[in-house]
């Protein structure tokens, strides 16, 4: 970890958003060249905690994933047939670039669905203290910092 709770591209490998729950995006524009930034508000599990019964328990903490430079980002989530709520990471995966940055792959779980874009790398902060929970999602007043 670069600092307590704020990570980079540099920490990637050690990283896993799996499970993670989004609760809003931000697209943000007028970077050089029509690049912009994205920013996720997710509940980032920073630990899984095997319990009795093979269940897990989780500490989870409100953070920002922002992604800085963004270029070609395309969005493709299906709600119908479902209920609106927060949507789940699958997994983040990249792959470089010949010209210093890469192509991201933000896998949905629910609703089905993936976000893919350019970016030369990223900045996640968390913005509260972990709390334990049996569910892999905050709820509202758990998420206030």
């Amino acid at each position: 970890m670069s600092s307590a709770g704020e990570w980079t591209e540099e920490d990637f490998e050690s990283l896993s958003w799996h499970d993670n729950h989004v609760h809003a995006l931000r697209i943000e524009g007028g970077g050089e060249q029509g690049s912009g930034a994205l920013s996720l508000d997710i509940d980032y599990i920073v630990e899984w905690l095997p319990a009795p019964g093979g269940s897990y328990r989780f500490r989870i903490s409100p953070a920002t994933l922002r992604f800085h430079d963004v270029f070609g980002l395309k969005i493709e989530i299906d709600w119908s047939g479902g209920a609106m709520c927060p949507f789940s990471i699958s997994g983040i995966s990249r792959q470089r670039l010949a010209h210093d940055s890469w192509a991201w792959t933000i896998g949905v779980n629910w609703p089905k669905g993936i976000i893919t874009f350019e970016s030369i790398g990223f900045t996640q902060v968390l913005r509260a203290p972990a709390i334990s929970k049996s569910a892999q999602c905050l709820e509202p007043h758990e998420r206030q910092a």
